[in-house]
């Protein structure tokens, strides 16, 4: 049998029998238009972003300049010390700093009386030698307008001048003769169009003459941003359709007090990340936050830091962005420049804090004391949002170090226990959440004895057994709880990624997951992938849609909101997954019953067309046989395949497109339908509605 053969390629690997995957017989799906799922919300394609680090100045924050406030010391390299390891382990982000011109002893820092933080640079000049400091590894493209300013003081007698240098020659750069400085601090313009690109071009601020002067912030975007963000990414961004993005969450928050990040953001004093023992420019708050959910289009899902924080600065959280401006904190936000309330409608209370590695972990029965009375703290302030509770399955949940592969059976005895944080929400929580947040994260694993089609199957199928292992607990929880059907408690995958090279290979996996997803939408209405910025592959002065950002635009567009999932059956069940105890893979069998295929279907939103979403992780072209029940298909359609030339084609900036979606049209299929190799498809066909 067909079946049989396909099983002892993939889990048969030290077997001599046959090692790749043959296009002989045709896969059998059958397509029941009459058993419906829950329509697909516009959040089931969101993304998750967060700070570590450099990630969002160096992706979506226009911002050029590391450290533009000066929390480092401005030193030669000699003297440069680096950040501690973090609470995992981790070596702490280093960042491009400032260097001294004019020898070592150039600048000094003021600690007494800096413009914000803990200290500003002085420079003493001198009338023959120029003085001063500088940031290179700054990229700028030929011909682009680059703005930005210091915000200066010291004596009128420092003759300062800033410089952009993109090479070695003297007619290499571009000079601002500054104003003279005062005694008060002063905002000082510049701006700056280079000649060339230049990957590595720096900037110079120095000075002349006699006395000194003091800098107290520095800033340097393209002239194009939008209120601070790049133009470039996030239009591509928008292009998602994500529907909603998690901000600023992540391990990052349960660090960060959002009241230092608001106001001009000049006088936010630069804070120490312990999370990912990095700095933080404190540039971008919440009244930031919300810009970029307006630009790309998106709705905002706010977490609240519920590891150092605390309840009452939560509940001054949604007054600031949801409160009218007659309150205390909506007018602090009208004074910010934003007289309208937000409106957030999504909170999440706490990022992981069953962690481990989080900061302020502690126990399950303290946290859910503490998460009552944030729930209860924050629907005071704002009785109409939607609180997300931080929860964590058993699979989740192991003593630092345990690798396991967890299967229903392993983690059976773990609900109800310290291990089962989405149990203790439900149990020691109810009536203060409406959903409950799960997080996963998988990497490949090497295997080495496997024929190219299973182990190509196996890397492809792994991530979306992640949620096949969630939605299996989550109706465990149903039969324990039945009240959550009634109340309608959902879940929210708020923050997964399959690590790993971004490709072909990897996209075909991330198809594999949102069609998992897509078979659970009466109670998996929300997810964010890790992170936004990975849809993109980004560089200084460019940046385009990636691999993943192709999967996330072809079932965005196709399988988006308002589509209706129809059954999907077959006759060729998914085998048991084989992984070696590298990581922690779940032993269930997500995908449909049409094994070497992963299919879907879907009913339009106006249910006039019916959509086939179909993964073919194999190197031969595979047949489908169509068994349409309670549908007929009225003509011929469309078809949208995502594919490339290999398994390692990608999309790079600089570089033609790897991978790319190809529309054309798609014969009225009558009884069966033709995949591509390594693709996935979307055939879009419409339906004959008397026939329905």
């Amino acid at each position: 049998m067909r079946h049989g053969l396909m099983l002892a390629a993939c889990v048969g690997w030290t077997m001599a029998a046959s090692t790749a995957v043959t296009a002989a017989t045709p896969v059998k799906v059958a397509i029941d238009g009459a058993s419906r799922a829950a329509p697909v919300t516009k959040y089931e394609y969101g993304m998750f972003i967060e700070p570590i680090g450099g990630l969002v100045a160096r992706t979506l924050w226009a911002e050029m300049l590391d450290d533009r406030k000066f929390y480092y010391p401005v030193v030669a390299p000699a003297f440069d010390k680096p950040p501690p390891l973090n609470a995992e382990g981790r070596p702490g982000v280093s960042y491009r700093k400032w260097r001294p011109i004019g020898g070592d002893t150039a600048v000094t820092m003021d600690a007494k009386a800096p413009y914000v933080g803990t200290q500003s640079p002085v420079v003493v000049v001198d009338p023959a030698v120029r003085k001063g400091f500088s940031q290179s590894g700054i990229g700028v493209a030929k011909g682009k307008r680059y703005d930005g300013y210091l915000l200066l003081a010291g004596d009128p007698g420092a003759k300062v001048e800033a410089a952009l240098v993109w090479g070695p020659g003297p007619n290499d750069r571009q000079v601002v003769a500054l104003p003279a400085p005062g005694g008060d601090w002063r905002r000082a313009e510049i701006g700056f169009t280079p000649t060339v690109d230049a990957a590595d071009a720096r900037l110079e601020i120095t000075g002349l003459g006699s006395g000194s002067f003091r800098v107290g912030a520095v800033s340097l975007m393209p002239a194009d941003n939008i209120r601070g963000w790049r133009a470039d990414t996030s239009a591509i961004a928008r292009s998602l359709n994500s529907g909603m993005w998690r901000l600023p969450g992540g391990n990052f928050l349960s660090d960060w007090d959002w009241h230092g990040a608001i106001g001009p953001r000049d006088k936010r004093a630069p804070m120490f990340d312990h999370a990912w023992s990095a700095m933080q420019p404190n540039d971008i708050g919440m009244d930031e936050w919300l810009d970029l959910t307006r630009i790309i289009g998106v709705e905002p899902y706010v977490t609240v830091n519920a590891g150092l924080g605390d309840a009452n600065s939560a509940a001054e959280e949604v007054e600031y962005l949801n409160g009218p401006a007659t309150s205390t904190w909506g007018a602090r936000r009208a004074a910010n420049g934003h007289p309208e309330p937000y409106g957030v409608k999504f909170w999440n209370i706490g990022n992981e804090p069953y962690g481990w590695w989080q900061i302020g972990k502690t126990s399950l029965d303290y946290f859910m004391l503490k998460h009552n009375a944030f729930a209860e703290a924050m629907r005071a302030v704002d009785p109409t949002i939607t609180l997300i509770g931080s929860g964590a399955m058993p699979d989740q949940g192991h003593p630092r170090g345990t690798k396991e592969n967890a299967s229903l059976e392993s983690v059976a005895p773990k609900f109800g226990t310290e291990w089962d944080w989405t149990g203790g929400l439900l149990a020691k929580a109810w009536g203060n959440f409406d959903g409950i947040s799960e997080h996963w994260y998988d990497q490949p694993e090497v295997r080495p004895n496997a024929p190219a089609d299973a182990e190509l199957m196996e890397y492809a199928r792994s991530p979306s057994n992640q949620v096949r292992m969630k939605a299996e607990q989550w109706k465990i929880y149903q039969q324990r709880f039945p009240a959550m059907k009634d109340k309608k408690i959902f879940l929210s995958i708020d923050e997964y990624a399959y690590f790993g090279e971004v490709n072909l290979k990897s996209a075909l996996a991330y198809a594999m997951v949102l069609q998992e997803m897509l078979r659970h939408t009466d109670f998996l209405t929300m997810a964010a992938f890790t992170t936004g910025a990975s849809t993109m592959d980004i560089a200084p002065t460019a940046a385009v849609l990636n691999t993943t950002g192709q999967v996330f635009k072809l079932y965005g567009e196709h399988f988006g909101a308002g589509v209706v999932p129809v059954t999907v059956q077959g006759d060729a069940p998914q085998p048991e997954p084989r992984y070696p105890v590298g990581y922690n893979h779940p032993k269930v069998r997500a995908g449909s019953p049409t094994y070497p295929l992963d299919v879907i279907a879907g009913l339009s939103p106006d249910g006039k067309t019916l959509r086939i979403g179909v993964v073919n992780p194999t190197s031969t072209p595979q047949t489908l046989k169509l068994d349409l029940k309670s549908l007929a298909l009225r003509s011929a359609g469309h078809k949208w395949v995502l594919s490339g030339a290999s398994l390692k084609a990608a999309n790079k900036v600089g570089a033609p497109a790897g991978v790319a979606i190809t529309q054309s049209p798609a014969p009225r299929p009558g009884t069966s339908l033709v995949v591509s190799p390594i693709s996935a498809t979307v055939f879009e066909f419409p339906i004959d509605s008397a026939k329905r």
